[in-house]
């Protein structure tokens, strides 16, 4: 491998890491405000319990995020520092105001809600949860402001001098077409992985007949939000394929394995392809499906692998413009798949839930969803991964859409030995962090929800007073 793969190979297994934190840590946030808004609402000690509990594991899950963030700002400028160079002009508005605003927002009232269980009125306190809430939404929207210019460039020019592209228009490039449908979809994919972490652990806890009363409440809130942002996302998800056969169709070409343009074509389900000679030995679909997800229409045209390939060498220069078709095809299955299966297991648990047998162990049916809830905790993380592996390598060859090809954007400075000493340190480290952070999360649900501490009171507000270590 050349300088070039390795430094695709080490971008991409550190964002792939990085994105097992980013929307667990965005969709924990709005359940620990929940339960310590009911809490400050009720009064009832399970909502504190809880609160403490979850909160726990989002420090954790948050702490990782930071540090696996700055590790992929350097390989900015280490092994991209062409495409740096290309992107800085109208990078560096969106990336300055996450870190400035929106990140200066969820960590200080991250700290105040740490250190305000005992000094802070109720009211107060639970508002600095939900302003982490916010931050951790704010600084989701700039980062994918930046990632969505990638997909679809708005807002710029060429400088003829330079070469580099100039930021003319910042309100373009936040109102970015594409940015609207891939935050909302990022948003609620992270809304149904923290439900789906909190849903998981709560049924471990139930299906053991633990701390009922409490993780009651917990799967109840969880099933609730999974159902909702699981069936949110499908619906995004289709607005956005609508999106992409205008602005990418190569990308839904890819991922459905479309070599020829076809009118009413038929949604994939299953293929074995040539990519030598560019078509399917075999290919089971569901008739004129991708047209409905494509066009809206039974009829719609959709255009194909082969016919797209030879307009964008027309267009750009003769090259490959396929993206590699199989990690994009089988992406966008994982995706799916995972996705269906999760809206599946919410709904089972918002009939249950709604009937009051949420918790009810003996129950045959409702026994085995207690006992899938942990295992279940991976559907999300399938898909988000499949999901940003289908938006990045669907993209391929561009960095940049149809400005600057990846190879293009490399560090003609970094060589080979560099870029594979570095992905080996950064494994090692990533494997041992992942170790730690997986050990930690699993010790506080070994532990449980804090009991009261010795000495600790409640005023008629609600308001905790008790050592600090109390949390």
């Amino acid at each position: 491998m050349d300088a070039l793969e390795l430094a695709r190979i080490q971008f991409g297994t550190t964002t792939v890491y990085h994105f097992f934190f980013v929307p667990l840590s965005i969709g924990l946030a709005p359940l620990v405000a929940i339960f310590h808004t009911q809490y400050v609402r009720t009064g009832e000690e399970r909502y504190r319990r809880l609160a403490k509990f979850w909160g726990k594991i989002f420090l954790v899950v948050f702490a990782m995020g930071v540090v696996t963030g700055i590790v992929q700002e350097f390989q900015f400028g280490m092994n991209w520092s062409a495409y740096s160079w290309f992107v800085g002009d109208i990078f560096g508005a969106p990336l300055a105001l996450e870190g400035l605003l929106a990140f200066f927002l969820e960590s200080t009232f991250l700290g105040l809600w740490i250190f305000g269980w005992d000094r802070l009125h109720p009211k107060l306190h639970v508002a600095t949860i939900w302003l982490v809430v916010l931050g951790t939404h704010v600084s989701a929207y700039f980062i994918l402001a930046a990632n969505s210019w990638m997909q679809h460039p708005v807002g710029y020019t060429i400088d003829r001098i330079t070469g580099q592209a100039r930021l003319d228009d910042f309100v373009a490039v936040l109102t970015n077409p594409y940015l609207v449908g891939q935050f909302s979809h990022t948003i609620l994919a992270s809304w149904a992985t923290g439900a789906f972490l909190v849903l998981g652990i709560s049924g471990y806890y139930l299906f053991r007949q633990r701390e009922v009363e409490v993780f009651r409440s917990s799967a109840r809130t969880a099933v609730a939000l999974a159902v909702l942002a699981s069936i949110g996302v499908a619906f995004v998800g289709h607005e956005q394929a609508q999106h992409l056969t205008d602005a990418q169709p190569m990308k839904i070409a890819a991922a459905e394995a479309l070599w020829e343009t076809e009118a009413g074509a038929p949604l994939s389900l299953f293929a074995i392809g040539d990519v030598q000679d560019r078509r399917n030995i075999v290919d089971i679909g569901l008739p004129r499906g991708l047209a409905i997800l494509a066009t809206n229409t039974l009829d719609g045209e959709v255009q194909g692998i082969n016919d797209l390939q030879a307009a964008y060498a027309e267009e750009y220069g003769e090259a490959s413009y396929i993206p590699v078709v199989g990690v994009t095809y089988w992406s966008f299955r994982i995706m799916v798949g995972a996705g269906l299966a999760m809206i599946a297991l919410s709904l089972f648990g918002l009939v249950t839930s709604l009937r009051g047998h949420i918790a009810d162990h003996d129950r045959r049916f409702n026994r085995w969803w207690l006992w899938l809830l942990p295992w279940a905790i991976a559907l999300p993380f399938l898909a988000n991964t499949a999901g940003w592996i289908l938006t990045e390598m669907g993209r391929q060859p561009w960095v940049v859409y149809g400005l600057l090809r990846t190879e293009d954007g490399v560090s003609g400075a970094v060589g080979t030995g560099y870029v594979a000493t570095s992905l080996l340190g950064f494994t090692a480290i990533y494997g041992v962090l992942m170790v730690v952070t997986i050990g930690l999360i699993v010790r506080q649900v070994r532990t449980g929800p804090p009991e009261p501490v010795e000495g600790e009171e409640l005023d008629d507000d609600h308001r905790t007073f008790a050592p600090l270590g109390a949390y």
